[in-house]
């Protein structure tokens, strides 16, 4: 079995997917065809010896299709380029600049009082600027007509396109025949309104990609190498190979997987494992590539390169489960497949049936125009844009950034959120909780001393010493020969007094003396606390207990959620007990611990396979596989750009209460959108008939059709008064 991986160029809807789809999985020799239009990607499994690639390239190719191999260069330059995005973002502004007067004119019967050829000038410029808009703006829609054609097949750009070719043609025969009743401003607004919706749908299939462009912009770009001779090189990333020893000093970035050979330091590992406390590493500790190196020398050797890196690793990840996740098939191109087909027929049978039953040719050709106007699915191409725009608008107010439509969707069905732990429910920085001091000692003098040594440390927990001193205006105390004692604490002297802090282990094994404390110690461990001991000389003052703080919110959100029967998970790297104690305090009873990166998207997918809809909330790099994975990743917009362009969508305030938020207006939205379809859909399945049997004219069709469009809009505007 071989695996190929193609660009597909050209595909506009779902119904293009779904057809190369099928057209791939018909093939003899392909096992799955799986065909992304978020990222205009197919990816095809099949037997080489049955099958070349070459057929599988034709198969598409015959739908009208062209076909783009990726290199090594373009590997993961997915989704739309932003050079076509921009181009229909152009045609779109110039096409809603010039319908605008053609439709002012041609509804307020405006006339100029200067003629030409026996027309006033108004009729002309309505042909002109409807004419432009129509026919240069509108190509794209023309060419895939005539593609369409060609293999003998249709989608909504061919209603789009035979609507706006037939009010082009009838009003240019009308201009010259009668010049009255111009139908240009009808084409004009129908070509102006789908290709404002083409833009919309083009710019959220282009941030598809970003969530891998930007995880591979993580990893360094160049390594200081040691030579054999000890000297030092620095060479790019991709010279370096396995075995290879390379030097990383205080502030570096790590780059590339390893196990250190000498040195100790505390390394920063958030960007992929998502918890906020750096990780000691010494002699023979693993080490990870785009990790940051924070006070110490380190030499490691080399033993992952290239894809076999845990950063290469989440890439993957992230990058299958994109393609694997085919798009939400949209009701309105559902009813395409039969829609356009039935009309093409219904619009020929009228000119058929009118001519030889009553031998009136220009009647049935009105009549055909009508039906062509009526069934031009203005409506149907407005019913999600408009509720998106109008959403978009609504949650971006509210803290709320909606993505793409697909979430929408998924949002609606969601049956299980999945948080993780830290930076989401949690603050993701660490704060001090509680000081607990000795009989013979007070709080103030515990974190005062506390306080004149970790100023001179870059340690997270020493930090949160900092900023508590800090906030309290505690003054410190001048020490001298500071010493950092990596992963177990620091020391320094106060006058003839050693003072040390850190760990309660290091400091026994430094001869201090305990006492009861260590009760008390195990009381705030088992609250998810840091614990951290004060000394002075051999005897200890008391402990200092460092938390990730739960956010304000966090408690109501989860609460809120269960009530609403929507089952609650948590997931984070922390031990068992670690997570079950913070679990506790949130109020979730469901607990999935100690998971690595690698396995959070594999964690959702479990569930998912319960036939359940999941929704991931997240904040960090180690994150994205995982929001990518969910029906509906939800990202902290305090998180990284990675997960924030993984998510569906961001909620921007990084509040836990936004997932509320985030869900109920998907409920929403999503039924705004059901219901445009549906009324737009009336609109056409009403009207055709009538318009068929000459009961409407082709400017009574295109108001109709105006009317319609009406309704999906000021449906869509309901959201505006979205409450929570």
């Amino acid at each position: 079995m071989k695996s190929l991986s193609f660009n597909i160029q050209g595909m506009h809807c779902a119904s293009c997917a779904v057809r190369n789809e099928k057209s791939l999985n018909s093939l003899p020799g392909v096992t799955e065809a799986v065909v992304n239009l978020a990222l205009n990607k197919a990816q095809v499994e099949f037997d080489d010896t049955k099958i070349s690639e070459h057929d599988l390239h034709q198969a598409v190719i015959k739908n009208g299709y062209k076909v783009a191999v990726h290199t090594k260069h373009a590997e993961h330059d997915h989704g739309a380029d932003e050079a076509e995005v921009s181009g229909i973002k152009h045609k779109a502004i110039i096409a809603l600049i010039l319908a605008v007067p053609v439709a002012v004119l041609a509804m307020a019967e405006i006339k100029l009082g200067f003629y030409f050829w026996g027309r006033d000038l108004s009729l002309w410029l309505q042909a002109i600027l409807g004419s432009v808009v129509i026919i240069i703006t509108g190509l794209e829609f023309h060419l895939g007509l005539l593609k369409r054609l060609r293999f003998l097949s249709a989608n909504m750009d061919t209603l789009i396109s035979l609507g706006t070719l037939a009010a082009f043609f009838y009003s240019w025969w009308i201009l010259f025949d009668s010049g009255m009743e111009l139908y240009f401003e009808t084409g004009a607004i129908i070509t102006a309104f789908i290709l404002l919706g083409r833009y919309l749908e083009a710019k959220s299939r282009g941030r598809a990609s970003a969530a891998i462009k930007k995880l591979l912009e993580l990893g360094a770009k160049t390594a200081r190498r040691v030579r054999v001779d000890g000297t030092e090189e620095q060479v790019p990333i991709e010279e370096v190979m396995i075995g290879d020893k390379l030097l990383i000093k205080p502030g570096e970035k790590i780059p590339i997987d390893g196990k250190v050979l000498s040195g100790e330091s505390s390394v920063d590992e958030s960007m992929l494992t998502g918890e906020s406390l750096p990780v000691g590493k010494k002699i023979g500790d693993e080490i990870f590539g785009a990790t940051l190196n924070i006070n110490g020398v380190l030499t490691i050797i080399v033993t992952k390169v290239g894809e076999g890196t845990v950063l290469a690793q989440i890439v993957k990840v992230v990058s299958e489960a994109q393609t694997k996740k085919a798009p939400i098939q949209k009701l309105a191109d559902k009813i395409s497949g039969i829609f356009v087909p039935i009309i093409l027929v219904i619009a020929a049978a009228t000119v058929a049936v009118w001519y030889f039953t009553t031998g009136d040719l220009n009647q049935g050709l009105m009549s055909a125009v009508a039906v062509l106007v009526i069934a031009c699915p203005c409506a149907l191409g407005l019913a999600t844009p408009t509720a998106i725009m109008v959403a978009t608008g609504t949650g971006a107010k509210r803290g709320v950034l909606i993505k793409n439509a697909e979430s929408l969707e998924r949002g609606s069905k969601i049956q299980v959120v999945i948080f993780d732990k830290t930076g989401t429910l949690t603050q993701g920085k660490p704060i001090v909780t509680d000081i607990v001091p000795q009989a013979d000692y007070q709080i103030e003098a515990v974190l005062k001393l506390a306080y004149s040594l970790e100023k001179l440390s870059e340690h997270p927990l020493a930090q949160a010493v900092v900023n508590k001193a800090e906030s309290l205006k505690i003054a410190s105390a001048e020490v001298s020969s500071f010493i950092n004692i990596s992963g177990q604490g620091v020391s320094a002297l106060l006058g003839d007094k050693k003072i040390r802090v850190g760990n309660l282990r290091w400091l026994k094994n430094e001869g201090v003396l305990l006492g009861n404390i260590e009760g008390a110690a195990g009381q705030l461990e088992a609250e998810a606390k840091t614990v951290v001991g004060v000394a002075e000389d051999n005897k200890l003052m008391g402990l200092i207990a460092i938390a990730d703080a739960i956010k304000n919110d966090s408690i109501a959100t989860i609460a809120a959620l269960q009530k609403k029967n929507i089952r609650v998970v948590m997931m984070t790297g922390d031990n068992l007990r670690t997570g079950q104690a913070i679990a506790k305090q949130l109020g979730i009873t469901e607990v999935l611990a100690e998971i690595l990166p690698q396995g959070k998207a594999a964690a959702v997918a479990k569930i998912q396979a319960e036939n359940l809809k999941v929704a991931f909330v997240g904040d960090g790099i180690n994150d994205a596989p995982a929001l990518v994975q969910a029906d509906l990743g939800l990202a902290m917009g305090t998180g990284t750009d990675i997960a924030i362009e993984a998510g569906g969508m961001v909620l921007m305030q990084g509040s836990p209460l936004k997932v509320l938020e985030a869900l109920y207006l998907t409920k929403r939205t999503f039924r705004i959108i059901k219901q445009n379809l549906f009324w737009a859909f009336v609109y056409n399945l009403a009207a055709v008939p009538l318009a068929a049997l000459g009961f409407l004219n082709p400017i009574i069709a295109a108001g109709a059709m105006a009317l319609s469009s009406v309704s999906v809009v000021s449906n869509s505007l309901r959201l505006k008064r979205f409450k929570l």
